[in-house]
């Protein structure tokens, strides 16, 4: 569904991707992980074309977007959702407006129509009864459940998840990876979620990537990369103080290369 080949990105001397190249299986759950910093949220951006790149290739389905226009852009886009690490929720509407905000930008629906679709819609992620609460009347964890409903509702291709349990406590951070891989059995969308869940994200992705240095430098299924015998993907996944991964975070190298 989506191909990276030799893609780099600078911002001004830093180097943030240095040739990544990744597959992303139509239809699968694809994990990126990788410490802090190396610019995970950046390749999702290039993703969705909000990026591009100094060099290489990006496709979404066999297509070609480095060089497209705004209008291009645009209609590749509408293949997506996207939940964002905060949910990214209109503070000034409600549940039900926030949900239907894509609804009333881009369709012709009715007003019964639009509100059918978002009852599913909350209904779907285990919201009801909240169509009239602010988000500043919702929990982390229900705000992102609504900011999934949002995603959902114009029955995308591709789903993207920034980081989906930042600032959620364990419980909480479950749920929400319950609601991906209950949803994504549902939907059956190509989901690419960015986690530091170490190793609650294994129990809910097909592959997993990890991004290091700019490179993806393992890839495979959950049970490869916990077996990987790289040094810097044991110590990701251990947790370990003792490994290449330093604690103020990788150093600028040669290329200029540091993380963002």
């Amino acid at each position: 569904m989506i191909s990276l080949r030799g893609v780099r990105k600078w911002f001004g001397s830093q180097l943030v991707l240095n040739g990544v190249d990744l597959e992303i299986p139509t239809g699968e759950i694809t994990a990126i992980i990788g410490p802090s910093g190396e610019g995970k949220s950046v390749l999702l951006k290039h993703m969705i074309g909000l990026l591009r790149p100094d060099s290489g290739s990006v496709q979404v389905d066999g297509e070609e977007i480095t060089s497209l226009g705004r209008g291009g852009l645009n209609r590749v886009r509408e293949k997506f959702g996207m939940l964002f690490q905060n949910a990214a929720l209109f503070d000034s509407l409600t549940v039900f407006d926030n949900v239907a905000f894509p609804l009333q930008e881009k369709t012709k629906l009715t007003d019964a129509e639009i509100a059918q679709r978002v009852r599913e819609a909350l209904l779907h992620v285990g919201l009801s009864g909240v169509d009239a609460k602010y988000p500043d009347q919702l929990s982390g964890g229900m705000k992102k459940r609504v900011g999934l409903a949002r995603a959902l509702l114009m029955d995308p291709r591709i789903i993207l998840f920034d980081e989906p349990t930042t600032g959620l406590d364990p419980v909480m951070g479950r749920g929400i990876h319950h609601m991906i891989k209950e949803t994504h059995a549902k939907f059956g969308y190509t989901a690419v979620v960015v986690s530091h869940e170490i190793p609650e994200i294994f129990d809910i992705a097909d592959r997993v990537a990890v991004l290091y240095r700019g490179s993806i430098v393992a890839s495979g299924t959950p049970e490869e990369i916990k077996s990987s015998s790289d040094p810097m993907v044991r110590q990701f996944i251990s947790g370990s103080l003792e490994g290449p991964i330093q604690l103020e975070g990788t150093m600028r190298d040669e290329e200029g290369f540091r993380p963002v």
